[in-house]
């Protein structure tokens, strides 16, 4: 059983292992209130290279219930808070294509950074975002508040359509959400389904970072401390796998603990949280390069047929 998808085809039985740990952390963070302070800051003061883009947007894609929406809600907020609609269901709550602008701290300035929310997808065909809907998020036609309908995706004569997007309506990194709890039994058509995005995602030569969320329920040493997420090696042995099973560099893959029964924030989560959206900038970084690159390209080239 997988999302929206009841129907029981075969059933594993799995001997529940007591949690292993390591010593040292096999990657390194520092959890100090400083350092929270410190991504803080490195988020607040990011200026992306290309002057007609003022904010970073990324793409959040993934199986639905596995934690998109939850991402981003307390995220620079101070409290915990739902501003994406985010709960439990086997079908997707987020209907609409969505993105958020995140603010520092309640009367705070915008952080160069919008998150982008779509449907969750799901095993079953015809009940989810077209992958042609994708595609189109990804070169930035897609408005805000567009109600998807998966039997029918945005077409180029929809009166809501975006004809000429700038480089600052297009997407500058994907990021692949997945719940830890999950990974091992990820359907094999949900696989070829994100096979299917990712391949589209490369042609379009967008960075792709994966998160993994819900490591605490996955994990009980995470769940006992969130400083123990890389000392865990169930948590790791997870990360791998679905580094694997998607074809990226373990690099690639930042777990992180969403707030869903918290009311108030805690440090070493958010340090979690800031670190994948350190993470995300980087990976626009490296997009925005390869734009300048091109960019001079042209205008050499433009420069030498006047010549």
């Amino acid at each position: 059983m997988h999302g929206n998808d009841l129907n029981m085809t075969k059933c594993e039985v799995y001997q529940v292992q007591e949690s292993k740990k390591i010593e040292k952390q096999w990657r390194t963070i520092t959890w100090e209130s400083q350092k929270r302070a410190e991504l803080m800051d490195s988020i607040q003061v990011y200026k992306p290279i290309i002057n007609s883009v003022s904010q970073v947007r990324v793409l959040l894609i993934g199986p639905v219930g596995a934690g998109k929406s939850s991402f981003f809600n307390s995220v620079f907020r101070g409290h915990v808070t739902s501003q994406a609609i985010a709960g439990c269901s086997s079908t997707s709550l987020t209907t609409q294509f969505r993105t958020y602008s995140i603010k520092a701290g309640r009367e705070g300035k915008p952080l160069p950074i919008i998150l982008c929310d779509t449907m969750g997808l799901e095993e079953s065909t015809g009940a989810e975002l077209d992958i042609d809907d994708i595609s189109s998020i990804l070169k930035g036609h897609v408005p805000d508040r567009y109600q998807f309908n998966p039997s029918a995706p945005l077409h180029s004569e929809a009166h809501n359509y975006q004809t000429s997007p700038g480089y600052k309506e297009k997407i500058h990194c994907v990021t692949y959400v997945f719940d830890a709890c999950k990974i091992s039994i990820m359907p094999k058509k949900m696989e070829e389904k994100l096979d299917a995005i990712r391949r589209k995602v490369n042609l379009m030569g967008i960075p792709q970072l994966i998160l993994l969320t819900k490591v605490d329920e996955a994990c009980p040493l995470v769940k006992e401390d969130v400083k123990n997420v890389y000392k865990s090696i169930y948590i790791k042995e997870m990360m791998q796998e679905v580094s694997e099973r998607l074809g990226v560099p373990l690099s690639c893959v930042v777990p992180v603990k969403n707030y869903s029964e918290e009311l108030e924030l805690n440090p070493d989560c958010d340090i979690l949280l800031l670190s994948a959206v350190i993470q995300m900038l980087r990976f626009a970084d490296n997009y925005f390069d390869e734009l300048s690159d091109h960019i001079c390209i042209l205008y050499l080239y433009l420069y030498l047929c006047n010549k």
